[in-house]
């Protein structure tokens, strides 16, 4: 890992954002305040399905996994984003970097097949009702969830580890607020084919399968309910449904933006506005989605401010 002069990198310098040095303290308190309320949203989402024996079933099972993993890749961006809002030298170690974009990459990966396990969940509740305390059993709700974490960890390492081994001879300027894959191999002086058809090959794999299992769930959810003769019984069936949709569609389009259209330096700008979307928006706003837009947790709520008040 050498510059052309033959020096070794032992650390990058994250540009940030273009407007960051003349509104770096109105961009600070905005991204504190959205961290913060990211970390009061997942955490309470998770403390509050421990809590509520209500909620111990396999649809908030994995919500309380997505609240989780929506915490660890916003948690590896975001706190050296405002450190570096208020430091001079904005820079991250090579070490740093690397495990920057493992974590990220991994939890990323993930948060898109437990979303489509959240779909399958939907699925088999509205559609097989009646077999839905077998199919989705405590076994398989377990094995689901690992393979997440598995699937999202194979990705974030196979990446990570591809993306270091290149040389580095351009500079140790990467023009973003986070290590990101993109702009890291946009320093180096080797060959970068390898690295962006492994990115297009996982990214697309990961995005097309699991996009593909939440479109079929959803057709044959649509299906169910359209079969349904109640007014009200359709109602019901939808509104279990209506949080994760809003999710589902929040995520994958930003994803897709991000990683499967290729800008040129006039979009950079866009990209990060993108990133900031994906990385930090979306981890705030989902304990909102699934807290406002759900009758159960509603009503965990309440009855805990009773059991407090």
């Amino acid at each position: 890992m050498e510059l052309a002069n033959g020096t070794e990198v032992t650390e990058f310098i994250l540009l940030g954002f273009a407007a960051q040095h003349k509104f770096w303290h109105i961009l600070f308190i905005v991204f504190l305040m959205i961290y913060m309320t990211t970390l009061v949203g997942n955490i309470g989402i998770i403390l509050l399905i421990k809590i509520d024996s209500g909620l111990h079933t396999p649809m908030y099972f994995f919500l309380q996994h997505l609240a989780f993993i929506d915490l660890c890749y916003t948690s590896a961006i975001t706190p050296k984003m405002l450190q570096n809002f208020i430091r001079t030298e904005k820079s991250i170690s090579f070490i740093g970097c690397f495990l920057q974009l493992l974590v990220y990459g991994t939890f990323a990966t993930s948060d898109c097949y437990i979303l489509a396990a959240m779909a399958v969940d939907r699925y088999v509740a509205i559609c097989h009702p009646l077999r839905y305390p077998v199919v989705m059993s405590r076994r398989v709700c377990i094995q689901l969830v690992l393979g997440s974490y598995f699937m999202g960890f194979l990705n974030g390492s196979v990446n990570t580890s591809f993306t270091f081994s290149s040389n580095f001879c351009k500079s140790n300027a990467i023009n973003h607020f986070f290590c990101d894959e993109p702009p890291i191999l946009a320093l180096a002086c080797s060959s970068i084919d390898f690295n962006i058809m492994l990115l297009a090959i996982f990214v697309g794999f990961n995005l097309m399968f699991t996009v593909l299992v939440v479109i079929c769930s959803y057709i044959y959810i649509l299906a169910a309910i359209l079969k349904t003769s109640s007014t009200s019984g359709r109602k019901k069936a939808f509104s279990t449904c209506v949080s994760h949709l809003t999710a589902v569609t929040i995520f994958y389009g930003t994803l897709s933006y991000m990683y499967l259209h290729r800008g040129t330096k006039d979009t950079q700008e866009q990209e990060k506005a993108a990133s900031i979307f994906y990385g930090i928006i979306i981890p705030m706003i989902n304990p909102l989605i699934y807290s406002l837009r759900n009758q159960d947790v509603r009503e965990a709520l309440k009855g805990i401010r009773k059991k407090c008040f």
